[in-house]
């Protein structure tokens, strides 16, 4: 995949996305247009329903919008074929959901190493890394444990360790504290924030959590599918 190098890991121009035909159309998005520089931690709000979801998963490649253009670490994604778009998202984006999505007969070890596995790392090379990442989302000691044994909380630090496992240049959390209390949250979001500080990653991060936004350099806001920045 050809790439421009450029400091803006994050262009969207002109986005629009609707839902549904006629009268009854739900318009997600409405020229929707900002950027994210490389090392950031940019916090998405708005309301339920916003449209926070779809933004982030066509920022992803997982969405298309009906029109306008999306770059990702200087990739036109219009451009990309299904394969390029894939070893985009396997390589270079990260995904962090409100729902954890860990897998619920491995070990905290083996949910991180599943993208190392798909990749076909070196056992070693695996093993290794995956050490590195529990140890940097502070749950080395919980290795050996399923996801039904964490807390809520060491669960999402396990799903951002897994996210973190292919070190992607972009990491895309939806609603990442939902499902947890306000101080795990507040932890959690911390951790977020020094890993895009200490690694050089980006991170696009949509919250409806106000008391988690100062933790971000950069706040945006979807109201009525258009952009407002704070």
């Amino acid at each position: 995949m050809s790439r421009i190098a450029t400091d803006t890991m994050v262009r969207v121009e002109d986005v629009h996305k609707s839902y549904g035909q006629g009268a009854a159309a739900v318009h997600a998005l409405r020229g929707v247009s900002f950027e994210v520089p490389r090392g950031q931690l940019v916090a998405l709000k708005g309301r339920s329903g916003s449209g926070k979801t779809t933004l982030l998963n066509i920022v992803g490649g997982v969405d298309e919008p009906d029109r306008g253009r999306v770059h990702v670490d200087g990739r036109d994604l219009s451009d990309l074929g299904e394969d390029d778009l894939l070893a985009l998202r396997r390589d270079r984006i990260g995904f962090v959901f409100q729902s954890f999505g860990l897998i619920p007969v491995l070990t905290a070890a083996e949910n991180v190493g599943v993208p190392l596995r798909l990749r076909r790392a070196d056992p070693r090379e695996r093993e290794e890394r995956v050490e590195l990442l529990l140890s940097l989302v502070g749950l080395a000691a919980h290795a050996r444990q399923r996801p039904g044994e964490l807390s809520g909380g060491q669960q999402q630090r396990v799903a951002i360790a897994r996210a973190l496992a292919n070190d992607p240049a972009l990491l895309i959390a939806d609603e990442p504290t939902g499902q947890l209390d306000a101080e795990t949250g507040l932890a959690v979001m911390e951790l977020l924030r020094a890993v895009v500080h200490s690694r050089q990653v980006t991170a696009l991060v949509a919250t409806h959590d106000v008391t988690l936004l100062d933790l971000a350099d950069r706040v945006l806001e979807l109201r009525d599918g258009e952009i407002v920045e704070h």
